[in-house]
């Protein structure tokens, strides 16, 4: 199936924001990457206070893709970019916890530090 327009503009903004940073050897690799609305599982106890999940190549986005922020999926492409260079450290990570977690640390900052000044 392939991606929607709208799909296609959300990973050439955000790869091209995480381009900008210098994390990790290679930048992200995209080709593979797929954006899927999936509201039924923000429905589920444990995944109610999220809005994006990125499992492998895919980014789970609670609402509409129409409706996806562009900062979501930069935050959630930065995992993948993590789950491409060190897949068992990060997901171990998670283990000792979410929010102070290095990986979510660094998702956080890589939204923030390709933010254009006016949003």
């Amino acid at each position: 199936m392939p991606r929607s327009p709208r799909e296609t503009e959300l990973l050439r903004a955000a790869k091209a924001r995480l381009d900008r940073l210098n994390y990790y050897p290679q930048p992200v690799r995209t080709a593979r990457v797929r954006i899927l609305s999936t509201p039924w599982l923000f429905r589920i106890p444990g995944l109610r206070r999220f809005r994006g999940y990125e499992a492998g190549p895919l980014i789970l986005v609670k609402m509409p893709l129409e409706e996806t922020p562009e900062d979501l999926v930069v935050h959630e492409l930065c995992h993948v970019w993590q789950d491409q260079h060190r897949r068992v450290r990060m997901w171990l990570s998670y283990l000792r916890g979410y929010r102070d977690n290095p990986h979510e640390v660094e998702a956080r900052r890589a939204v923030a530090d390709t933010r254009s000044p006016a949003g």
